[in-house]
Formats: C-alpha cells, sequence, structure tokens
C-alpha cells in the first residue's frame, strides 16, 4: 500500500489555504490548513510581511522559528514542532504544524506534574542556549501524544544577553549528563548549515559561546535580579 503524505510534504509542498488569524499574537500569525494527494494538516503561518518591527532584532524573525526547531532536532530534543521555511499566500515565513494541545494547560500547571520536568528543563536549557527572550508559560503546550511542545521561537539566537523566560524553577540544579553531552555534540560538529543560513554568522558564534559556557558551568543559572521574566508571563 502506498503511504500518504508525510508531514513535511504536507508543510513544504502542500496548498495552502488561510483559516484564520491567531488571537493575541503581536504579529500577523495565520492558522492554516495544507493539502497535499487528499491528506491535510494545519499549521500555523508566520509571513515576514506580518511582523511587528522591533529595535533589537532584525527583520525576519520568521527564520529564527526555523532555526530553533533545526537546533531543538541537531540536539536530538523534539522540542519544536516540525518548522519549515515557505512562500504562503502573504510571501515567505515558516509554516509550523499545529499542535492540537490541551490549551488549558501551560508551564506552571505542566510543572505540577512530575513525570514533566526532565522536559521542562530540556526546555529550561534550550532557551539558554538559544538565548530566548520571550518564553512565556503559554508556549509550553502539552500535546495529544503526552509530550511537551515549545512554541513561538521568533525571539532567539541574538548575540546579547536577551534571555527573558518563565523557566527558573530549577535553578542551581546540575544539568544531567546526557544534555551535557549533546552541547558538546553541538560543539564538536559545528553549527548545521540549513541552521547557520537562518542567521548571521556572529550569531553562530554566540550560540557556540553559550554552549561552551553551560558545558563549563555544568549547572542550570540563577537570577539573582528577578528581572529575566517576560510579559505577560502566560
Amino acid at each position: 500500500m502506498p503511504k500518504g503524505p508525510t508531514a513535511l510534504d504536507l508543510l513544504s509542498r502542500g496548498e495552502i489555504e488561510v483559516k484564520g488569524r491567531m488571537p493575541a499574537s503581536s504579529n500577523v500569525t495565520l492558522l492554516v490548513e495544507c493539502a497535499l494527494k487528499g491528506a491535510t494538516a494545519l499549521a500555523v503561518y508566520k509571513p515576514r510581511k506580518g511582523e511587528r518591527r522591533l529595535w533589537d532584532f532584525a527583520p525576519g524573525l520568521w527564520k529564527r522559528e526555523v532555526a530553533a526547531y533545526l537546533l531543538s532536532e541537531t540536539l536530538g530534543w523534539g522540542l519544536v514542532p516540525l518548522t519549515v521555511p515557505r512562500e504562503g499566500p502573504h510571501g515567505e515565513g515558516s509554516l509550523q504544524l499545529f499542535i492540537h494541545a490541551d490549551f488549558e494547560q501551560h508551564y506552571f500547571s505542566l510543572l505540577e506534574d512530575a513525570t514533566h520536568h526532565d522536559t521542562l528543563r530540556r526546555i529550561c536549557l534550550f532557551d539558554l542556549l538559544a538565548n530566548n527572550a520571550d518564553r512565556k508559560s503559554g508556549h509550553c503546550l502539552l500535546g495529544p501524544d503526552g509530550r511537551v511542545y515549545a512554541i513561538d521561537n521568533g525571539l532567539v539566537l541574538h548575540v546579547d544577553p536577551k534571555l527573558r523566560t518563565v523557566i527558573w524553577d530549577f535553578a542551581g540544579e546540575p544539568i544531567a549528563p546526557p544534555m551535557l553531552a549533546d552541547l558538546r555534540r553541538l560543539l564538536d560538529a559545528g553549527v548545521p548549515e540549513p541552521l547557520a543560513a537562518m542567521v548571521a554568522p556572529k550569531e553562530c558564534d554566540a550560540l557556540r559561546a553559550r554552549a561552551a559556557a553551560l558545558l563549563e558551568a555544568g549547572a542550570f543559572p540563577t537570577d539573582p535580579s528577578g528581572m529575566r521574566y517576560p510579559w505577560p508571563l502566560v
């Protein structure tokens, strides 16, 4: 029996139909349906044309969404839903597979269940490595497969320290050896070319520097200032 299109096929080559705008988004964020050979999948489309200009991030935040996915996959962590670059109805942008999540859940509620702690630690380390400037609680989604996903990764990989996150509950804890090994592998292998193509060379250098610093520290940092939280928190 021939297999149907994969999620990658659908997002990369499917016909895109806009279903509506996602609520409470500062940039234009659209729910779309991708159709190919009788199969469909929902995705979140973030076109460059809909980005609100920021003083500290260059235009093209959609590239950082793709870069965050590629970084997660390079590490083997599977935290970020499938995300691809795509020319859509409103021009170039990113398409991310829509997660049919339990939207009553978020970081603070997930933290109450110890079975999620290892994944939340991994998201915490991912955000430290990616220099995430906007990890809100609602950006941690509980999928129907029981996995926790990290979405809304457009403000990452800046060269300057930009970390803003709600995830401080693991501060001071040692980083698990398998995660440190993944950081070491990234340093040894270098930034993969597809990821490097999404950001500036100096941002790749900063990514490697953060990986080296985390390896040397071996523990999750603390924030004595209490000022590194995003707003709103959820």
